[in-house]
């Protein structure tokens, strides 16, 4: 094992001694209860399976076989959600099968934020994660399940199900995913289309046919956003059958891959031959090993918010300084956009999941010693990961990666503490200093950039975008004029306390700023003109301005309060109660 591995993971497990225990001090209660025939009344049994056929209930009942609930995501204005329209029907003839149940326990939202971008829905984005959660704990308070099918792929859907699936830790879960679109339209031209849309070069008509031939049809889209990067973690974490993540919606595979998560659930059950409740699957190692393959793929900002909370939800306490530690010695082994060119289906054909485990295993990056839905542990699916990269532009060896790094560095300074991802930034683009030019909205940014008033080097603040301000919105619509800029030889960067996409880019962003600026945090100080420096390289977020000035300035009140309309009136408490980025943004401690 690296040294820093083991580092930090013996410091999570030491920082989580007290949270862990009291988490598995409870799941063992609940694993020690009688099963639900037994300890349920009779009624609360016959209101459970009214719905189910003579012999299903028959078979549940009297023969006591197990019974797996489905949580599903699925709704069919998600592309990557629609396939799992005929999942049941496929669930339940499996578990007939092997004389089980399946019953659909419940279903959870699912949103999409490329639809919300820009838009008040992104409002409401951050907090789904929690209100998936919520949901997913619904769906199981029934409590007559042997084990969980969760159903979902895309940005907060996972962690959502993750979350609450952990606080029915005594329960066998297996994640069931459904797979990538094919490709479309190259991500690399529809980024050109979008600054192209920004400078006033193409009109609308033009752009619209860009975006349409990149999102075309069925599965997850094919960036390697938070949708694909939450597909990875699920393999690194042993929570879906090995390789599961990139088979396409409609390929055989598919339903290979979604029929074995009948027979892997069942197994890792009460009455199966390896009993594994994800309570205990999901420990600080496991934990470690998610960090590292999203480091060692380039994965998703969002998930240095969302990993601490499903972290928190098993009782385990991670935080930025421990993904920087471990950026620091896991190399970047994937180019894939908007870290490259290539997307998920070139990364799956190059050797995907089974190359990047088994790389990382093979370096002592990655804990080998963990608790598997797979017989055979991580990275040992029915295929041996391949012995070379099918393609060396998309995936590289740890002996010869495309960075040294993971290319997530945690910035630090009087700005507060943030997280900033380089491993798409120009070389010569991780320092930046140049005075501020603040604002309280994303609009007023662009209205900005409309107007023609970004001439020269700038520091873009953005801020009262943090959890309580108005929910943490992705600021994604920002990327494309701040590239242009950049591609005009300006030095540019953002620094807020709102989040970017999973596909943010190559501009230098400093993201997540904590405190937020909605409680008095440093950003709230920030004037026009302050000489901020963002530097990468030294792990700095700085305001150069006098100390004596700084301390005297009283921070700066919102003038862009959430409104409350499209539904944001019923989050208010959410806000109020979200905690701050780097503690997950939980609504639920």
């Amino acid at each position: 094992m690296h040294p820093v591995v083991a580092r930090v993971t013996a410091r999570i497990v030491e920082r989580s001694a007290e949270t862990r225990s009291a988490y598995l001090a409870h799941v063992h209660t609940m694993i020690a209860r009688q099963p639900p025939q037994d300890r349920m009344g009779c009624a609360n049994l016959a209101h459970a399976y009214a719905a189910l056929p003579g012999a299903e209930k028959f078979k549940v009942t009297v023969q006591k076989a197990p019974n797996i609930g489905v949580v599903t995501a699925y709704n069919d204005m998600l592309s990557a959600h629609h396939p799992y329209e005929h999942f049941p029907a496929l669930l339940r003839q499996e578990a007939a099968r092997h004389g089980a149940t399946v019953q659909v326990a419940g279903g959870v939202p699912a949103m999409c934020d490329g639809v919300t971008q820009g838009t008040a829905g992104m409002e409401l984005s951050l907090f789904s994660r929690d209100t998936i959660a919520l949901a997913t704990a619904i769906a199981l308070s029934h409590d007559v399940f042997d084990g969980a099918l969760l159903l979902g792929i895309c940005d907060k859907i996972v962690p959502g199900l993750l979350i609450g699936a952990l606080h029915y830790g005594h329960l066998p879960c297996v994640f069931v995913p459904a797979g990538p679109m094919a490709t479309g339209l190259p991500n690399k031209v529809k980024a050109k289309t979008r600054e192209e849309y920004a400078q006033g070069k193409v009109g609308r008509a033009e752009l619209l046919a860009s975006e349409q031939a990149s999102y075309h049809s069925p599965g997850t889209c094919t960036f390697y956003g938070t949708a694909n990067s939450n597909q990875m973690l699920m393999e690194a974490m042993g929570l879906h059958v090995p390789n599961a993540a990139f088979a396409h919606p409609a390929s055989p595979e598919r339903e290979q891959f979604t029929r074995a998560a009948v027979a892997t659930v069942l197994d890792i059950g009460k009455r199966g031959t390896r009993f594994t409740p994800i309570g205990f699957l999901v420990d600080e190692r496991c934990i470690v090993n998610a960090m590292a393959a999203l480091l060692a793929t380039g994965g998703s900002t969002n998930h240095l918010i969302h990993w601490v909370a499903v972290a928190r939800s098993a009782g385990i306490l991670i935080d930025w300084t421990d993904f920087d530690e471990l950026s620091a010695v896991v190399p970047l082994l994937a180019r894939v956009y908007p870290n490259g060119d290539a997307d998920v289906n070139q990364f799956q054909a190059a050797g995907g999941p089974p190359w990047i485990l088994r790389q990382l295993l093979d370096a002592g990056l990655m804990h080998p010693d963990v608790l598997s839905v797979n017989a055979g542990g991580i990275g040992a699916g029915a295929e041996p990961a391949p012995a070379a990269s099918g393609d060396e532009s998309v995936l590289r060896s740890t002996a010869a990666p495309f960075s040294p790094t993971g290319g997530l560095r945690l910035l630090t300074g009087r700005l507060g503490r943030a997280v900033i991802k380089v491993s798409s930034v120009p070389d010569d683009r991780h320092v930046v200093q140049a005075p501020a030019r603040v604002f309280d909205s994303q609009e007023a940014l662009l209205a900005a950039f409309n107007g023609g008033e970004l001439t020269s080097d700038v520091v873009a603040v953005v801020r009262f975008q943090g959890p309580r301000a108005n929910g943490m919105p992705e600021l994604h619509k920002l990327t494309p004029p701040l590239a242009v800029l950049q591609g005009k030889g300006l030095r540019v960067a953002l620094v807020t306390d709102g989040r970017m996409s999973g596909a943010s880019g190559k501009v230098p962003a400093a993201i997540h700023v904590t405190p937020e600026a909605l409680g008095g945090g440093p950003l709230a100080r920030v004037r026009d003109g302050d000489v901020i420096r963002v530097d990468a390289d030294a792990g700095t977020l700085d305001v150069l301005v006098d100390a004596e000035e700084w301390d005297a300035r009283a921070p700066a009140q919102c003038t862009a309060p959430p409104a409350q309309t499209f539904g944001r009136d019923l989050f208010h408490n959410f806000r109020r109660n979200a905690g701050g980025a780097e503690e997950g943004a939980c609504t639920w401690l």
